[in-house]
């Protein structure tokens, strides 16, 4: 395929062969990833990563609490999936909310105990399920390397507007 260029064409300027390459590569390796973390999460744990994650925040949040406004921003998922987890969370006793006292409208998310200990028992399993995945896979400059891509590109999609129409934020 012959690739267009905007400044030439006024069209879409197209992924190079190498680029297009990367970009299924990308995309190939995350889902793999992501599959992977949720398998051994369901095995080991009974939760998907996504719930994983929350408990982790949950975790190294000040009180082990947060707003649940915060907790969704901060997990990138859209306020109305964030309710829905913490449902399930809650219901398995990991998780419990309680009004926010600074805002009568708002509410926080409150890693219970229970919680506190399904994190403990599950976090050695999770971590070995990452090293597997990345870390023993790569060279320690591969690891170096990785990291610092993976903050450019996460510093470039973050944006900085608040006010901006994210679905976290919705």
């Amino acid at each position: 395929m012959e690739y267009m260029t905007t400044a030439s064409t006024g069209g879409p300027r197209w992924l190079t062969d190498e680029e297009q390459g990367v970009w299924q590569a990308y995309l190939h390796a995350t889902t793999l990833m992501e599959d992977h973390l949720d398998r051994q999460l369901q095995r080991d744990a009974g939760m998907p990563h996504t719930y994983y994650g929350l408990l982790v925040q949950l975790s190294r949040a000040p009180g082990r609490q947060k707003r649940m406004t915060e907790l969704a921003k901060d997990a990138k998922i859209t306020r109305s999936r964030l309710s829905h987890a913490v449902a399930r969370l809650e219901k398995n006793g990991w998780v419990r909310r309680e009004d926010c006292p600074s805002d009568k409208r708002g509410q926080n998310a409150v890693l219970t105990d229970e919680g506190q200990d399904m994190l403990a028992r599950s976090a050695p399993g999770h971590v070995e399920a990452v090293r597997q995945a990345i870390f023993a896979r790569l060279s320690p400059q591969q690891v170096k390397s990785l990291g610092e891509i993976m903050r450019v590109i996460a510093g470039g999609l973050q944006p900085e507007d608040t006010d901006a129409d994210l679905p976290w934020l919705r």
